[in-house]
């Protein structure tokens, strides 16, 4: 489950293939993002209906499915924005990328439920921050990568699966419906 580099990595859908791209795709910009939306659209129709984006992109016939940043998301929180998000049927998925801060197991438990977890988890000292990416298809496929942020500045491994963030998987699917 675990990969050194999203390039090398094998991706055995194009749905995971589609999320460790736009995981590389957010990571040139570097940490401390807000998080990114992205539409996935059959790369035959955007070929058709955008031609000139098509050649920008340098997208070639063929290819199956291609992800389309979209605007800067607005303000609050993420599960709150997606709900009022729907998607045309020209859109076969979509997928978002967000930052995460996770926790060993046990302390995890001890977080308090009052709303103050969020700051306690972010200045605790055994934290680990990392990129979540989370891609849907409207048939109910999904893919999710996990990128660790190293320590020391550098990048860890990518961790791949598609039930990484259930919750994410069942609000981006409500997108779609």
């Amino acid at each position: 489950m675990t990969s050194p580099d999203a390039a090398a990595a094998p991706f055995d859908t194009p749905l995971a293939a589609i999320a460790a791209e736009i995981e590389a795709h957010v990571g040139q910009a570097g940490w401390d993002r807000a998080p990114v939306l992205f539409a996935v659209v059959s790369t035959s129709q955007l070929l058709a209906d955008e031609p000139a984006l098509a050649e920008s992109l340098g997208l070639q016939p063929g290819a199956g499915l291609t992800p389309v940043e979209q605007e800067d998301l607005p303000s609050g929180e993420l599960d709150e924005v997606l709900a009022q998000i729907g998607w045309p049927e020209s859109v076969l998925g979509c997928a978002v990328s967000q930052e995460i801060v996770l926790l060993p197991p046990g302390v995890e438990d001890e977080l308090p439920e009052d709303g103050s977890a969020a700051g306690i988890a972010a200045d605790h000292p055994q934290r680990r921050e990392a990129r979540l990416v989370v891609a849907v298809l409207r048939d109910g496929s999904s893919a999710s990568v996990l990128r660790l942020r190293g320590t020391d500045g550098s990048d860890d491994d990518l961790l791949t699966g598609p039930d990484l963030a259930p919750n994410l998987v069942e609000a981006l699917l409500a997108t779609l419906s």
